[in-house]
């Protein structure tokens, strides 16, 4: 049996896990209805589990039946603050939650990427570290983890790293790609006040109108954008949030803005945020107010190393089949902090398609939107995936194996 037919075995087990966390979703770090659905799911395996303190995590390493290296495979665990609107029958129970950006599915997947894994256990040449990690929208639980000693699990600094993302529109369902390089944009969050001095709204010049200065800003952010960031190497800023004034006939004191900063190396992102905060003190200063920043930077850009994104992509092709694997063009402007796992050590990000049968890819709705379904039919192609990395990193040939890209030695 190829490891996909395996995993296909395990599907109606796969789809009632998923199911059951798409039920509960919870937010941020604490998310104990998540972790005991894990650790039941991992019952009998074999594995050394470790939980978290100062976040519900589960770490689970599965001892390989040969010496070797250490390899860490990452679900995310969280879901977002949305209220579901798909209609499916496994909806979520819970108000203003929901599993929008798919995290159920990489629980799972990685939950049956365990399994075979541990059907396989004694041919793996090495060891492989579970890692279940809540918090990823935003809260930065990937290095959190880090801290807690995720990378060292197994006793040692695993080698490589790899994790997947489940998209609904895009591609079909088991079609999977991903890049050497960046892979995922840098994302940083800004909040910027701008402080002038009130008054009425017919007498103007006796007052310092924050409102026209803010509006500035927001423009020439946009200028300072294409006139000032390699367009090779790219940046985004976008304002999505703007805030001022109580009536029509009342110069406020204060207006406020946000805005979400993209970038995709450290080049860029040094050069964006130096060109933000320069633009608006120095706009602040031309309208005679002041302007209070508070730059966050969230998460660095996710990059993929590049031998391990081509080890990836050739084992993706042995798992998925040659047809449904593609190497992606350009990187994505999204964010994950799966790019403090890969600061660390080398490894690979990947996309997966999930959207469901009968629904354009092209059409279906986004990650993060209310309507958001995927399809319980990626659960197989998932953890097949996931353990084909683990499998092939340590040694292990699958079914029909190709040559054409080894994999890289712990050294490099």
């Amino acid at each position: 049996m190829s490891l996909l037919d395996e995993a296909r075995d395990l599907a109606p087990d796969l789809t009632e896990l998923r199911h059951a966390l798409h039920r509960e979703p919870e937010l941020g770090l604490d998310l104990p209805l998540t972790q005991a659905k894990i650790l039941a799911a991992l019952e009998g395996l074999g594995l050394e589990i470790r939980l978290g303190t100062a976040l519900s995590s589960v770490t689970a390493v599965l001892r390989g039946g040969l010496p070797g290296p250490a390899v860490l495979l990452r679900g995310d665990m969280d879901a977002l603050p949305v209220q579901e609107d798909t209609g499916v029958p496994y909806a979520s129970v819970l108000d203003g939650r929901m599993h929008a950006c798919g995290h159920d599915l990489h629980v799972t997947g990685l939950v049956g990427a365990a399994r075979l894994l541990a059907a396989h256990r004694a041919e793996l040449a090495g060891d492989v570290v579970l890692m279940f990690q809540p918090g990823e929208e935003g809260q930065g639980g990937a290095q959190i983890m880090i801290d807690e000693g995720v990378l060292d699990a197994a006793g040692e600094r695993v080698v490589a790293a790899y994790a997947l993302h489940v998209i609904s529109l895009g591609a079909p369902t088991g079609f999977a790609a991903t890049r050497p390089g960046p892979m995922l944009a840098a994302s940083d969050a800004v909040s910027v006040t701008v402080r002038g001095r009130g008054g009425h709204g017919s007498s103007p010049h006796t007052a310092a109108d924050p409102v026209p200065a803010l509006c500035a800003m927001v423009t020439a952010l946009q200028t300072a954008v294409t006139r000032e960031i390699d367009v090779f190497d790219p940046a985004v800023v976008t304002v999505g949030m703007i805030e001022a004034g109580t009536a029509a006939n009342v110069i406020p004191e204060t207006a406020r803005f946000a805005a979400t900063v993209r970038s995709f190396s450290d080049a860029s992102h040094a050069a964006v945020r130096a060109a933000f905060e320069r633009t608006v003190h120095g706009v602040a200063a031309a309208h005679g107010v002041t302007a209070e920043i508070d730059y966050v930077e969230q998460y660095p850009p996710t990059v993929n190393d590049a031998d391990e994104a081509a080890f990836a992509l050739e084992t993706a092709r042995q798992v998925l089949g040659e047809g449904h694997v593609f190497e992606a063009p350009k990187p994505m402007a999204g964010a994950e902090d799966f790019s403090f796992v890969l600061r660390n050590v080398p490894g690979a990000f990947l996309g997966l398609g999930a959207c469901p049968p009968g629904t354009d890819p092209a059409l279906a709705p986004m990650n993060h939107s209310p309507q958001a379904v995927y399809d319980d039919g990626a659960l197989p192609h998932a953890a097949a995936l996931l353990a084909g990395l683990a499998l092939r990193r340590l040694g292990t040939p699958l079914a029909a194996e190709s040559a054409a890209t080894p994999a890289p030695s712990p050294q490099e």
